[in-house]
């Protein structure tokens, strides 16, 4: 273990093999920190975080601050709870949950670019990279393998789809169906075929999302309409479509990100798949 003498650590804290502190970081009473990781520079990790194996905690993050919610209070019992082999660069900010027994989560491999934040019991599974400055409200929940551009921004209880992407600078308040391409505000551009290559679908399975993806913004039917047309055909259904149309399904009252228009052109090129 490598603890810089200008690090604060509390006694309390508990510690696993070969953890790293640097200099003037601090480790609150309660913290539980996992083997092989690291804490850099002026980072701070609160008494309610709980991190598995080698994640790397960034020159002046700070995991485990009190939720900007204004109902919140102090006294409450919340947590952050992180797993393996995560990257949150400098200065992201992670909140505990705000309510009483509630956490933030953050799976796997994931990896958190400089100056991104997780609000109050936002969830984020394995795999899910946000760039630089992606703000993600209370109670957003994203699936594997999500994909978040720059400076983009997340409504509270916003959801999104596995595979899905969003473009830099984009604004969400509606959920975002997996394998699907965001942008703007509220609006998806096509689907994201080049994460789905990467995540090993083969043409089949991309062919059938196509499939799904044009029978909900591409029929002329509303989503309900759409849904009622899908589940005509549910025991053809291959899983990604199932996953998809399921996704749809549980939309709360915002509902899904609507289809970008783009008059007298054809599909995207990113949409395309030969």
């Amino acid at each position: 273990m490598q603890i810089h003498p200008s690090a604060v650590v509390d006694p309390s804290a508990e510690l696993g093999a070969d953890v790293k502190v640097g200099p003037f970081a601090v480790i609150e009473a309660g913290a539980k920190i996992g083997a092989r990781c690291e804490i850099q520079a002026h980072a701070v990790v609160g008494g309610s975080v709980t991190m598995g194996e080698d994640n790397m905690i960034g020159y002046g993050a700070i995991i485990g601050g009190d939720p900007q919610d204004l109902a919140f209070r102090r006294e409450t019992v919340s947590f952050v709870r992180i797993g393996d082999r995560n990257r949150i660069r400098e200065y992201s900010t992670i909140h505990r949950g705000t309510g009483e027994g509630t956490a933030t989560e953050m799976g796997d491999d994931c990896y958190l670019m400089a100056g991104a934040h997780m609000g109050h019991n936002s969830r984020i599974a394995n795999h899910v990279i946000l760039a630089n400055n992606a703000l993600l409200g209370g109670h957003v929940s994203m699936a594997e393998r999500v994909f978040v551009g720059g400076g983009s921004v997340f409504h509270q209880f916003v959801r999104v789809g596995r595979l899905a992407i969003t473009q830099g600078m984009s604004g969400v308040g509606k959920d975002i169906p997996p394998f699907t391409m965001a942008a703007e505000i509220n609006f998806v551009a096509g689907l994201n075929v080049i994460g789905m290559r990467r995540a090993g679908m083969n043409a089949e399975q991309r062919q059938k999302v196509k499939d799904a993806f044009d029978l909900l913004y591409r029929s002329g039917l509303n989503v309900s309409q759409a849904l009622e047309k899908a589940a005509e055909t549910e025991a053809e259904w291959t899983p990604e479509v199932r996953e998809f149309f399921e996704f749809v399904k549980g939309a709360k009252k915002r509902g899904v990100c609507a289809l970008m228009q783009q008059p007298g052109k054809g599909a995207r090129e990113d949409e395309a798949d030969g």
